[in-house]
């Protein structure tokens, strides 16, 4: 357990330059006395590392000190190949810098390490495609993630949903998601402006990446962005409400036939059943005529009790199936 903590206090050092003892203690977790001890033992054992006293004071390296990755146990060494999504790599522009990288660090491992990695491979694969959808085209991801990265402006021709259909705009790329196999990206939406907002990738009709550079935004925080742009999205899209009844057969089924906010709004409000085993939820949807869809999926096991408009379209449709096979 120690050693593995040397290690990464060596490695912090490298990757970070100088650091007080209390910024290495918030890393890792441990106190700052136990800092004082780990650095100590790192200098016994010949690491050479040293301390500057004062105000902006802290241990750093040697300057040119690097450490090989002797250190990595075999479950750290899988974790980074099993992170690798060699297809998302490859439609970035990455797969070859990926296959490069990796045959680097393979070099770097022990033979028993290797041989760890390769069990991995043969036991664990990700594929991070959603199912029961056509593979979108992304022509100009690679051209938008090297605009991310060189902070350049792009001149952007998207298609939207509303009128006009085909739209132009002038952006600035601050990162790229892939959410359950589609590609997003969220842009400053134009110049001088700070407003942040969320594209498809595959919607891209045509992309010009321009020589002019922009200031990434100090706060900005892609991880952080997505999940608050994913939750409003959520609840945006789901402008309205439905009572139904479910039976138990539904209750087993909405988890596999319905949106996750349906499924999730069941899981959150559902009650006692009545004494038929029925049990009545109000759920989010996005439309009577989208929830109408949704809805036909469970067949006998769902009621709608309102709105009136949702509960007369189902009726309708019940009877034209009752006509058509009657």
């Amino acid at each position: 357990m120690r050693a593995s903590r040397l290690m990464s206090v060596v490695l912090l050092l490298q990757d970070r330059g100088r650091l007080s003892a209390h910024q290495i203690a918030a890393e890792l977790g441990v106190s700052v006395r136990t800092v004082y001890r780990d650095i100590e033992a790192l200098g016994a054992a010949g690491v050479p590392v040293y301390a500057e006293m004062g105000a902006n004071g802290g241990y750093q390296l040697v300057d040119g000190y690097r450490t090989r990755l002797t250190g990595l146990t075999p479950q750290e060494a899988a974790s980074i190949f099993l992170a690798g999504v060699p297809s998302a790599a490859a439609e970035l522009g990455l797969g070859a810098v990926l296959t490069t990288a990796e045959l680097k660090l393979r070099a770097s491992l022990p033979a028993r390490l290797n041989r760890h990695v390769d069990e991995i491979r043969d036991r664990f694969h990700l594929d991070p495609a959603g199912w029961f959808r056509e593979t979108e085209s992304h022509p100009h991801l690679a051209a938008l993630a090297g605009a991310v990265w060189n902070r350049r402006r792009v001149l952007m021709r998207y298609r939207r949903w509303r009128e006009p259909r085909e739209v132009d705009r002038d952006i600035a790329p601050l990162g790229i998601v892939l959410k359950a196999g589609v590609w997003y990206f969220l842009a400053l939406a134009g110049p001088g402006t700070p407003e942040i907002r969320t594209y498809r990738v595959a919607t891209i009709l045509d992309l010009t990446v321009l020589d002019e550079t922009f200031d990434r935004p100090e706060d900005f925080d892609l991880a952080g962005t997505w999940a608050r742009w994913a939750v409003d999205f959520e609840r945006r899209l789901h402008r309205a409400e439905a009572t139904v009844r479910l039976s138990p057969a539904a209750l087993t089924r909405i988890p596999y036939l319905m949106t996750r906010a349906m499924a999730r709004n069941v899981d959150d409000a559902i009650g006692p059943p009545g004494p038929d085993g029925w049990t009545t939820v109000t759920l989010p949807i996005e439309s009577v005529g989208h929830a109408h869809a949704e809805f036909l999926r469970l067949g006998a096991d769902i009621e709608v009790l309102a709105p009136a408009e949702l509960r007369d379209s189902m009726r309708s449709t019940a009877r034209s199936m009752s006509s058509m096979y009657g």
